[in-house]
């Protein structure tokens, strides 16, 4: 991973932090546990994956049902691994295969 790419990665992670250190939600919530009788030890875990971008086309697999004019009725090839690493198999239509 180039420099700038690892700065851009630490600048999200930052935002992420200053975005839940700042939420007046989060703070409410956690001042009304606190009411209860309880302590607050608040630890998340970011994973934040970095996929190239591919310059290929989508795959042309469409979406069952989906007859939406705004282009959205194909999976690219990162929608695919994504669905992939859920566990979610995709069946390509007949005319496809």
């Amino acid at each position: 991973m180039n420099q700038k790419l690892r700065n851009l990665v630490q600048q999200l992670g930052e935002a992420i932090h200053e975005s839940v250190s700042e939420s007046e939600h989060i703070a409410g919530v956690v001042k009304d546990i606190r009411k209860q009788g309880f302590d607050v030890l608040l630890m998340l875990e970011a994973t934040i994956g970095l996929n190239e971008l591919e310059q290929q086309p989508t795959t042309g697999l469409e979406l069952p049902g989906n007859d939406s004019p705004a282009g959205g009725d194909t999976f690219t090839a990162q929608d695919l691994n994504f669905l992939k690493s859920l566990r979610i198999a995709i069946e390509e239509p007949e005319d496809h295969r």
